[in-house]
């Protein structure tokens, strides 16, 4: 497999991932009262990441850098998910 087309997958996989993540912390707040603020900020990075991998996908360049980091913050924010959607609501409340 050509390191293009594997980098281009990987961020492409990223992209959609990210797109999904928003969608559903939306969706948790609209239809199933989930906590708004600690919601939407948790969405932020993945916001960030859909508009990035969006405008590499439109030009079809594509990013190492994008790649690691994208896994890099996905796995971080996947694993603190909880303590730190917990910790931003008392911060809030």
């Amino acid at each position: 497999m050509k390191q293009r087309n594997l980098k281009a997958l990987i961020s492409k996989i990223i992209l959609f991932y990210s797109i999904f993540y928003g969608a559903m912390k939306i969706i948790a707040v609209l239809f199933s009262d989930a906590w708004p603020l600690p919601n939407l900020i948790m969405a932020i990075p993945f916001v960030v990441f859909a508009v990035i991998g969006g405008i590499m996908l439109k030009r079809d360049t594509y990013s190492w850098i994008y790649v690691a980091a994208g896994v890099i913050v996905i796995s971080i924010v996947r694993y603190y998910e909880i303590q730190w959607l917990q910790q931003l609501h008392q911060y809030f409340s």
